[in-house]
């Protein structure tokens, strides 16, 4: 089983509390079982008896965490719980044990039918969560100029995270060609997801990959904005990738950047890190949202956000709040 590759970190989890309050999952939902220790708990039961894979509740929890990294990004001991659940993933899927709405989820995500509009040396990636947000998509426009643009479906990240690897390949192989027939030779995407598909799992020879933040701040840009704000940390920009370009543009700016909630170690993307969580458990997305609302003020903070995912998932479960992409961020300051 490919649990057990991570055998270390199952025996190192199952007795270990420290990261428990950084499980975004566990916080709303108040249960042991969706914190990294009672998720070794149970993958240490299966690793003992390989039948336990089919339990519908282990598969359920497995499924339910949000792999926003942040427990590995700060184990003193740097565990790696978030390949040791994929792992498990994987497994459930080779069983032929994929929840029902898991399966067709991956079904869907297997039609791709990527276009290439435009040409250029710089090709700008449109995932599903951008389409869905096309203000987003013409802030960025806005800002960069007429560049090509390829869109049509997911890169393969999501199948990958879901435990469809083989799949996730053929995904990428299609992707990796259209981008390849376009001769750009720097590829920009709004999704960190993307982003580290691109960089981490399925690279394409001879294009540079460069998420959105990166880019404009490439250019130079600068900006007195003067406006107070909350920046969402991207789950795969920050404890995926450690990058600080995000935060580094909004203060080139001129946005006075203030703390989210009472730490920098917790994850508020609402599961971004599971890349398609609110097709996968929209009831815990819901209340990932929840909790986030609850630690806002909704009549004043201005809420910003480099994850067209946490974009998309906060302004469906509560709309009342002031959310905006980093791109239309760039914009604002841009045009005050």
């Amino acid at each position: 089983m490919n649990i057990n590759k991570y055998l270390d970190v199952i025996n190192a989890c199952r007795f270990c509390f420290m990261c428990r309050h950084l499980s975004a999952v566990g916080n709303v939902t108040f249960k042991e079982a969706d914190t990294p220790r009672g998720r070794a708990l149970i993958l240490d039961k299966v690793r003992m008896d390989n039948s336990l894979i089919a339990n519908a509740d282990y598969i359920k929890t497995i499924y339910d965490a949000d792999l926003s990294a942040a427990c590995r990004r700060h184990c003193v001991s740097h565990y790696d719980e978030n390949s040791l659940l994929l792992a498990a993933r994987q497994d459930i899927v080779a069983a032929g044990l994929a929840p029902p709405s898991v399966a067709a989820l991956a079904r869907d995500l297997q039609n791709v039918d990527f276009q290439v509009r435009g040409a250029g040396e710089i090709l700008y990636y449109i995932d599903t969560y951008s389409q869905r947000q096309m203000q987003l998509v013409e802030a960025f426009d806005g800002i960069a100029g007429n560049v090509a643009t390829i869109s049509g479906g997911d890169t393969g990240k999501a199948l990958k995270i879901l435990g469809f690897v083989n799949e996730a390949r053929e995904v990428a192989a299609k992707f990796a060609a259209a981008v390849s027939t376009s001769g750009a030779r720097t590829l920009v995407t709004s999704c960190p997801a993307s982003y580290d598909a691109l960089k981490h799992d399925f690279p394409i020879d001879g294009v540079t990959v460069l998420h959105s933040s990166e880019f404009l701040l490439q250019r130079g840009l600068k900006a007195k904005a003067a406006t107070t704000a909350c920046y969402l940390d991207s789950d795969f920009l920050k404890a995926y990738n450690n990058m600080a370009a995000p935060r580094e543009l909004l203060l080139a700016l001129g946005y006075k950047l203030k703390q989210f909630a009472t730490n920098d170690e917790e994850s508020f993307s609402a599961g971004e890190g599971a890349a398609v969580y609110d097709r996968v458990n929209p009831k815990l997305t819901a209340k990932l949202c929840e909790r986030i609302c609850d630690l806002v003020d909704v009549e004043r903070d201005l809420l910003i956000t480099s994850s067209p995912y946490t974009l998309h998932v906060l302004k469906t479960f509560r709309p009342q709040l002031n959310i905006i992409s980093i791109e239309q961020a760039a914009c604002r300051a841009l045009e005050a």
